[in-house]
């Protein structure tokens, strides 16, 4: 019984998430050449410490993402870009469907990834339905990104509930960097996307642009060559003002989206060899976020955020969920005292859930909840020698469940020389209930087969690492993690004959531990190499007194293994040759999924000042493969090829 009601819960998930469900200017070959690796290696961030600080610096695992690789790599939506960071897990699972983590635990078939902490421009886009991300949801106008940071391992200090294996923060260009027109149009075998913005100034101080994006994808297939019914459409628009002033910085960033996305029955096309054709899922949302950054008259700076956030799905004949969120952040950066430079600040967040229970066999229950979470957070950075820094840190966090969290982070940095770093770091990590966690039902009346959890508790995470980062050469710079994690409390389905016959509960433990590394070596002046390379070995078990045989083997349904290696070529001053090869470890459950390589390359041709033309190939290695999920709904990937026309004047 536990294991066929984790097979409907996969598919409730199925249903929920993959079928239910230019650079500011266009660059020259010469100014990629131009950039150096100590240029590289000195990008200002801000998600690991949540202020300006130079990566070189940063005691963290962090991979950047700019806008020219996102360029170069041709990637089309936010999902595809993000295969370009080697710390991370990209698993696509359907025409729209993705399963997308770090260090591990990436969903199963009775759980979703729900680990990672993604934000766009300060925004968190993780669901209170089941504290993962609806990839479907989330796109971007990728000409308008300056860069993607992505943090592996813990962030929960500076970002709260969830940050518990990695953090993804996008990051979207200022206005006054997107002035003037642009436009792009990109069509292949297996789909399309056209995409305009225009940018303009407000005022002296002022600047605006607007957007809008279309895409379309094409159904795909099982692997016995059935054809799926889960291709989509979506179309996205929004706007960005920015005002700068002497003493104040305000944006204000706005978008909305809708689409429709195919939906056949999960399992009926590999018993029937018939996919049987279901109403098309609906998507929509609309959002609208807030930012002002005043610099005070002692040097202190205050940051102020809110947001608005809208999304709906509807997912015909079992359910549709609306929810609203409101998130209120401020944040007080002193001026470094003497060794001290401290940070603190606040975070209010509300969410009202709507969900409607169209099924007799699901339910969430209460179908209307509304919830808030509240935390204070603070750190320290302590210069304990010139080239010695200890950070401490903690957030107190409220959430609706478990109640008062704590979540702690020390960090040691030792800048051994001005381009080599040691680091290491402890944290405590915690991923608190959902309401897929504490309020699903199985029927929706009673007597119920399975129900959530009623004393369902957070799942912690204790975290340790030891960190390199450095230039080994003006051609060639480098970096390690090595991580071990402690988890404990993770979610369990255990049976109760005094009640609902399965009810979810935190009666499992385990750990996981490996290697993360990439670095970049500039072959010649007009060729850089980038490499990564990660390892990964997980090892969980029940706790005394479970019945739950099945949860440690669908723990974390991950590779051992994913190494990648990126060609960036300038073959003259306007044409490049791009090619990205990606390597996964094979998978084991719920049906074995054979490890794959996969090749993506890119032409490009600066055909005018104005006017760049690229042909973009994915997945041109031998057939197409598989990459996450039961063999039941699972896509065979198809080789795709595009031709992508950009106007930039």
């Amino acid at each position: 019984m536990n294991k066929n009601t984790s097979c409907l819960l996969g598919s409730l998930y199925f249903a929920f998430t993959a079928l239910p469900g230019y650079a500011q200017t266009i660059l020259s070959a010469n100014s990629f050449a131009d950039m150096s690796l100590e240029e590289l290696g000195n990008i200002e961030i801000t998600s690991v410490s949540k202020k300006p600080q130079s990566l070189s610096d940063a005691a963290a695992s962090v991979f950047i993402i700019n806008n020219d690789d996102i360029r170069r790599s041709g990637a089309s939506t936010l999902p595809e870009a993000l295969r370009l960071a080697p710390n991370l897990q990209v698993a696509q699972t359907s025409a729209t469907g993705y399963a997308i983590t770090a260090r591990g635990l990436n969903g199963s078939a009775n759980s979703a990834p729900n680990k990672l902490l993604v934000l766009i421009d300060g925004r968190s886009v993780y669901s209170p339905l089941f504290s993962g991300v609806f990839w479907d949801a989330q796109d971007v106008m990728l000409e308008n990104v300056e860069r993607i940071e992505v943090i592996s391992g813990p962030g929960g200090t500076i970002w709260g509930i969830n940050a518990v294996n990695g953090v993804i923060n996008v990051i979207t260009k200022s206005a006054k960097d997107t002035q003037g027109p642009l436009a792009s149009v990109q069509a292949g075998n297996i789909g399309n996307n056209t995409a305009a913005r225009y940018g303009g100034a407000l005022g002296e101080n002022g600047h605006f642009r607007v957007y809008a994006k279309s895409s379309n994808r094409e159904d795909t297939e099982l692997e016995n060559g059935t054809d799926i019914s889960d291709g989509w459409h979506r179309n996205q628009v929004g706007f960005r003002a920015d005002w700068d002033f002497s003493t104040d910085q305000f944006s204000l960033i706005g978008n909305a989206f809708e689409g429709d996305i195919g939906q056949p029955e999960p399992g009926s096309v590999a018993v029937t060899g018939t996919a049987l054709q279901l109403d098309t899922i609906s998507i929509s949302g609309v959002n609208l976020t807030a930012h002002w950054e005043h610099l005070l008259e002692s040097g202190s700076r205050i940051h102020l955020q809110a947001y608005y956030d809208r999304n709906l799905r509807e997912v015909p004949p079992t359910f549709s969920d609306a929810t609203n969120i409101f998130d209120m952040q401020f944040q007080h950066t002193l001026k470094p005292m003497g060794r001290h430079s401290l940070i603190w600040g606040a975070n209010y967040r509300y969410s009202k859930d709507e969900f409607s229970n169209d099924s007799p066999i699901f339910a969430i229950l209460p179908a209307q909840e509304n919830q808030s979470w509240l935390s204070l957070f603070g750190q320290d950075q302590i210069a304990l020698t010139q080239n010695l820094d200890l950070t401490v840190g903690a957030r107190v966090e409220r959430n609706p469940y478990t109640g008062y969290e704590f979540l702690p982070d020390a960090r040691l940095a030792w800048k051994v020389t001005p381009r080599h770093l040691i680091w290491a770091g402890t944290s405590r990590a915690v991923r608190a209930p959902s309401r897929l966690d504490a309020d699903a039902f199985i029927p929706r009346d009673p007597p119920f087969l399975l129900r959530g959890g009623p004393h369902i508790r957070s799942e912690i995470a204790n975290v340790y690492q030891l960190g390199y980062r450095g230039q080994i050469s003006s051609k060639f710079n480098f970096e390690i993690t090595a991580f071990h994690n402690d988890y404990d409390d993770l979610r369990t389905q255990e049976i109760d004959f005094s009640g609902p016959f399965v009810v979810f509960a935190n009666e499992m433990e385990g750990s996981s531990n490996g290697f993360e590394m990439w670095g970049t070596y500039q072959l010649l002046p007009q060729w850089r190499i980038s490499a990564g390379l990660t390892t990964l070995n997980q090892d969980f078990e029940l706790k005394s007194g479970s019945n739950d045989t099945l949860s440690p083997t669908t723990a974390g349904i991950d590779p051992s293994h994913t190494w990648q290696i990126r060609s960036s070529f300038n073959i003259s001053h306007d044409k490049e040759l791009n090619i990205f090869v990606r390597h996964a470890g094979k998978l084991t459950y719920p049906d074995e999924v054979d490890d794959y390589t996969a090749v993506d390359a890119r032409f490009g041709w600066q055909v005018r000042k104005d006017i760049e033309v690229s042909v973009i190939g994915q997945n041109l290695l031998g057939t197409e493969h598989a990459e996450y999920g039961s063999r039941l709904y699972r896509s065979e990937l198809p080789r795709g090829v595009f031709l992508k026309l950009v106007w930039h004047p």
